[in-house]
């Protein structure tokens, strides 16, 4: 465990306590969060995880710049919304069957040439599983913005995969994190499938 690992950590199980409380905090303390797990999966060589991070750069600005915007009043000026008027609750929803067979499919055939990629042209660790962790986040990240409830399956399964992965790599910590993540999916899913089944006001 090295230094760095331990802030990434930390700042990790911060940002995620922050979201839950949806306190502003939670974007700038991601930002540190990716940007160091960048340095750190790419000193262990594992590229896919990486470049996800990268990714994860762009999305926290987006997120940050979206929770300022609508917390303020409807003209744009002024204070930030105290937070009894936060918005209500989003409703969330199923995918069809059809279109999570899809979703399936696309992770299965983006991890396959991902991880041929990786394989082939770099020194990748664990070229497949890094991919399909890769993969499997771009989607859940994606389902999650579209407020579907497989968004968390997704979730559970790149946590899944990734304390084993971790642990390989010596990244303890960082594998305890994931079985953090892993329970907090759990609970996602379980409130989102909750959601979806009560009728609507």
């Amino acid at each position: 465990m090295s230094p760095l690992e331990l802030v990434a950590a930390l700042s990790g199980l911060a940002c995620v306590l922050l979201t839950v409380r949806r306190h502003m905090l939670c974007w700038p303390i991601g930002l540190v969060m990716v940007a160091l797990y960048a340095i750190i999966f790419y000193e262990a060589k594992l590229y896919s995880d990486c470049l996800l991070q990268i990714v994860y750069i762009g999305l926290q600005l987006y997120g940050w710049r979206q929770w300022i915007v609508e917390r303020r009043p409807a003209g744009g000026t002024g204070e930030a919304l105290e937070e009894s008027e936060a918005p209500a609750e989003v409703p969330v929803r199923w995918l069809s069957g059809r279109a999570t067979a899809w979703w399936v499919a696309g992770i299965a055939v983006g991890t396959l040439l991902w991880g041929a990629g990786m394989a082939s042209y770099t020194d990748a660790a664990l070229p497949f599983g890094d991919a399909f962790t890769t993969v499997a986040s771009l989607v859940a990240q994606w389902l999650l913005a579209k407020r579907a409830v497989q968004s968390w399956l997704a979730w559970i399964a790149v946590d899944v995969a990734c304390v084993p992965i971790y642990v390989h790599k010596e990244l303890y910590l960082t594998a305890g994190l994931y079985a953090v993540f892993l329970g907090l999916a759990i609970a996602g899913f379980l409130a989102w499938r909750k959601a979806a089944a009560e009728p609507r006001p």
